[in-house]
């Protein structure tokens, strides 16, 4: 541990990245016009002429779930593949929530598809439901791999089920859903060999193929081509490392063109140190202090999982990056004044835009909870950026319930009362999932328009 950079100082200016945001309403347009376009695909191969006998019936939504359910998964990953443009469209927030509903509904498509396929072969050929499974698994081609495909996205989908995610380290949850890319590898080979779409209609074979093939080149673009050339790039190396309070250490992040790294404060990346058991694994980080293209500052709490380990990164390290991403930034601000939330080490964003957002005096305010005095991470820095910026900052330091808490702070008339013209601010927050829900509900509940409240929560 060694001493820190003067990082409450005024940052040396860097190149403001351009906007990378779409319009949300032109993407989900596509993404329906799409559907539209399956729907009569499937149509033009004569699928509803399917539909005058229970077994064909049947058969046709065993069709339509499996087209469906397919669509719905080659969304999820490109919903997942890291691009900036729609990163800054949604945000992460946005695109995880989606994700997880799409998966989801992917299981259900695809578990339809297993059961009506099965019971309208069964339907038409006179047999049983189970002599007809055991016939299509043992004579049908491919058909044995889309069973382990489905079995594969039904070991995703139980994992993302909050009571199961809550008992897998972030890891396992990880590489179970690196299973995903494997159940899709092996649903086209079932699709390409007996999809209706594929055996009857080369159009639709064709359109499918470009589906897939879009999909794979994003994910292949922002997920392994755009970080690696990124840190080949810029040859990050952890140059310091700084002990903030307890259980809670600064690692400052030198490397070459700093300065032309198109990064905002606010924003975060997924972290790789290349040591010996930590290079596969990659954690999101926000940077701790405004962009100044010399160095960049993470800020890491001992939060019990392998971020206790991140705590004995020594000087020298080389660091490889994903990113940068997040919607926290002064891209998104809409008010002349702003209010900013932060509880524990959800400081992290918020102190690199304390330093970087253009105010004046008294327009940026700052609202930190904290249990204990020990647990407040930037005391000093931000007291000196507050008589550098004149920021307000207020410090809410206590338990609820206590003699000198005995009120949550962050319900609506405390939170009025400190920050009387809150209706009138930008408010970013970040901090854990309880308390930003809270800040959340008595920001509705003082009728500040959700256009004005910006929140992340680094659950993905």
């Amino acid at each position: 541990m060694t001493s820190r950079p003067h990082a409450a100082t005024a940052s040396r200016a860097v190149p403001m990245p351009r906007s990378r945001r779409l319009r949300g309403a032109d993407v989900v347009a596509v993404l329906v016009a799409q559907a539209i376009i399956i729907g009569l695909m499937w149509a033009r191969h004569g699928g509803p002429a399917e539909l005058s006998t229970p077994g064909g019936l049947l058969t046709a939504i065993g069709q339509v779930t499996a087209l469906y359910g397919t669509y719905f998964a080659l969304i999820q990953l490109v919903l997942m593949s890291r691009s900036p443009w729609l990163d800054q469209t949604f945000g992460m927030d946005g695109l995880a929530v989606a994700h997880r509903w799409l998966g989801f509904a992917t299981a259900w498509l695809l578990l339809g598809h297993i059961i009506a396929t099965t019971v309208g072969y069964a339907l038409g050929d006179g047999t049983s439901v189970v002599d007809e499974f055991v016939s299509l698994v043992t004579t049908y081609p491919y058909v044995l791999m889309a069973l382990v495909s489905a079995g594969l996205f039904a070991a995703v989908t139980i994992s993302s089920i909050r009571a199961a995610r809550r008992k897998l380290s972030r890891e396992t949850w990880y590489g179970i859903h690196l299973y995903a890319y494997l159940a899709i590898a092996l649903g086209f080979l079932h699709q390409l060999f007996n999809g209706a779409d594929f055996m009857h209609d080369q159009v639709a074979s064709l359109y499918w193929i470009g589906l897939y093939v879009a999909t794979i080149a994003l994910v292949l673009i922002f997920r392994v081509g755009q970080p690696v050339w990124t840190s080949m790039r810029h040859r990050l190396v952890v140059s310091n490392v700084v002990r903030e309070a307890p259980g809670v250490v600064s690692l400052y992040i030198t490397g070459r063109d700093l300065d032309q790294l198109a990064v905002r404060a606010g924003q975060w990346f997924q972290w790789r140190f290349m040591t010996r058991d930590g290079w596969w694994r990659a954690h999101p980080f926000s940077i701790s202090s405004a962009p100044n293209g010399r160095w960049l500052r993470i800020t890491v709490k001992d939060l019990g999982d392998w971020s206790k380990q991140l705590q004995e990164i020594h000087a020298g390290t080389r660091v490889a990056v994903e990113g940068p991403y997040g919607i926290l930034t002064g891209a998104r601000r809409t008010r002349r004044r702003v209010l900013m939330v932060a509880g524990g080490i959800g400081i992290t964003p918020l102190r690199s835009l304390l330093e970087a957002l253009p105010a004046a005096p008294g327009e940026l305010v700052l609202v930190y909870r904290a249990a204990r005095p020990t647990d407040v991470v930037f005391r000093d820095e931000l007291d000196q950026l507050a008589r550098q910026r004149g920021i307000v900052v207020h410090y809410l330091i206590g338990r609820r319930g206590s003699p000198g808490m005995p009120t949550d702070p962050l319900a609506p008339r405390p939170l009025l009362t400190l920050v009387p013209d809150v209706v009138d601010r930008d408010i970013y927050v970040c901090a854990p999932t309880p308390m930003m829900q809270t800040v959340e509900a008595s920001l509705a509940e003082l009728r500040v328009p959700s256009s004005q409240i910006h929140a992340e929560r680094f659950s993905y």
